[in-house]
């Protein structure tokens, strides 16, 4: 990205981590409202690239998470499997370069963590920049690197 944020408007810096940042949550945090499709095109409402179908790449990304035949269930008739794999899509919709993933699987059967982790390890053999947060040293197994913080602090490795 190569881009000093301390100099840039506060318009600018939405704008950055609308388009540079994909955000996962434990909850997923999707809107009940809103189909599986309609939710992954939500952040293109505020920001997208303009070179970028929103469309077929959100129909592709469901796709790529399994849910191809899900696009049009709202979030209750998924299963938590599921809901995570359309706030998955949904992450990645802006092509994000860096993707934050905050407790991914924390909501989730061992099951269903180890599909997720599998898929968030394609995507970065595929060139996406994962940073996430666990206490599950499962989930942390599948992390090219870890970092350990205490109390605050970064622990020494």
């Amino acid at each position: 990205m190569g881009k000093d944020i301390n100099s840039i408007s506060e318009s600018e810096l939405a704008k950055l981590r609308g388009l540079e940042i994909g955000f996962v949550f434990q909850n997923f945090n999707l809107v009940s409202r809103l189909t599986a499709l309609q939710n992954v095109l939500l952040p293109t409402h505020a920001n997208r690239r303009i070179d970028v179908n929103v469309n077929q790449r959100a129909k592709h990304l469901l796709g790529l998470v399994g849910l191809d035949d899900r696009m049009e269930h709202r979030p209750t008739e998924l299963s938590g499997g599921q809901s995570q794999r359309v706030a998955i899509a949904r992450a990645l919709i802006n092509e994000p370069a860096i993707i934050l993933a905050d407790e991914p699987t924390g909501n989730l059967d061992s099951k269903t963590s180890v599909e997720i982790m599998e898929l968030f390890s394609e995507l970065h053999r595929n060139g996406s920049t994962i940073i996430m947060i666990t206490h599950d040293p499962e989930t942390s197994a599948y992390a090219d690197r870890t970092i350990h913080v205490k109390d605050g602090y970064i622990e020494n490795n």
